[in-house]
């Protein structure tokens, strides 16, 4: 199935500038928001205590956090779902004394609202939440690494700084939109940033796969041109993935529960940034960061001029002239 005609070349490059722009805008604009709004950091890496908590009626918020707010420093009471759930957030502080009964205790406090069920308490100590947050950092700092590697080893150093700038780019962008909308940061959050890696790097590898053979295969020495038609070519089927993707997760999002939202929405914004980011930042990077087509051309000949000596080599140590 093709929704773009594969011979038709669209002219990608010659508003490169344009979408440069349009990305250099998200990302500035995602670090001020780091700055300024910060994160939302979810118990799993601040620690402290959830509660979750279902009325049989609208539930009274305003009256749930005067009387918890009375007995604990910086609880915080949010809308979960409908209009008769709620998330209690208890932080980590000793004088707060957060014990595993939490439960209890709200229930005890909140008897005189009406009837209710504490339907959820979990528990993350703040050291616990500290350790996580470490290896939160360390298992997306390690995925783009070994990313930088492979795709070094398998195209060369342009692709792979090309593709990593992708990469930080997708991210920023997205953990932008998280701030934006404070969406609660957990171990989901981070699962779905590292699910966007993956996601957006096979995109963007697809896509210099393609370059790659037409370099080989064409006479054409224009890089830009040679982009062009790769990115033509490839564009049904990125647009095909990233649709189908999209609507799975968008489902997810929609349908999924309160409990999911977090890492369907972190990773509705990746899907739309790493498609946009495959499409109109990675190959332009290859532009920018000075490969030379005459120089690949002349390195696969190398590569293969000794691939041959060294098979030549082995005929004849086979034949016993060696």
């Amino acid at each position: 199935m093709e929704i773009f005609s594969q011979n038709k070349i669209y002219d990608f490059m010659g508003k490169r500038k344009l979408f440069l722009s349009i990305s250099l805008f998200f990302i500035f604009s995602s670090i001020a928001l780091l700055f300024t709004k910060g994160l939302n950091w979810g118990i799993d890496f601040k620690g402290g205590t959830i509660v979750q908590v279902k009325f049989e009626k609208k539930a009274p918020i305003p009256k749930i956090r005067g009387i918890l707010s009375k007995k604990f420093d910086g609880v915080v009471v949010t809308k979960f779902g409908d209009e008769s759930e709620v998330i209690i957030k208890f932080p980590v502080k000793e004088k707060n004394s957060v014990q595993k009964d939490m439960g209890d205790v709200v229930s005890q406090l909140l008897a005189p609202l009406g009837k209710f069920e504490v339907r959820r308490v979990d528990i993350v100590g703040a050291k616990v939440g500290g350790e996580l947050t470490e290896k939160g950092i360390k298992a997306l700092t390690f995925a783009i690494i070994g990313i930088l590697i492979y795709v070094a080893f398998r195209f060369e150093w342009s692709f792979a700084v090309a593709s990593v700038l992708a990469l930080v780019h997708d991210i920023t962008i997205s953990i932008g939109f998280v701030s934006l909308f404070s969406v609660d940061v957990n171990l989901d959050v981070l699962a779905a940033l590292l699910t966007i890696l993956g996601y957006s790097l096979n995109d963007t590898i697809v896509v210099f796969d393609r370059i790659r053979e037409e370099i080989i295969k064409s006479k054409e020495r224009s890089l830009e041109k040679l982009i062009n038609i790769s990115v033509s070519k490839t564009l049904s089927r990125t647009t095909l993935t990233s649709l189908t993707t999209f609507f799975v997760v968008l489902t997810l999002f929609l349908f999924g529960g309160e409990i999911i939202k977090p890492f369907s929405f972190t990773l509705l914004v990746g899907v739309i940034v790493g498609t946009y980011s495959s499409i109109f930042i990675a190959s332009p990077l290859l532009i920018w960061l000075g490969f030379k087509i005459d120089d690949f051309r002349k390195n696969l000949a190398e590569k293969e001029k000794r691939r041959r000596e060294k098979e030549k080599l082995r005929e004849q140590f086979e034949q016993g002239v060696l």
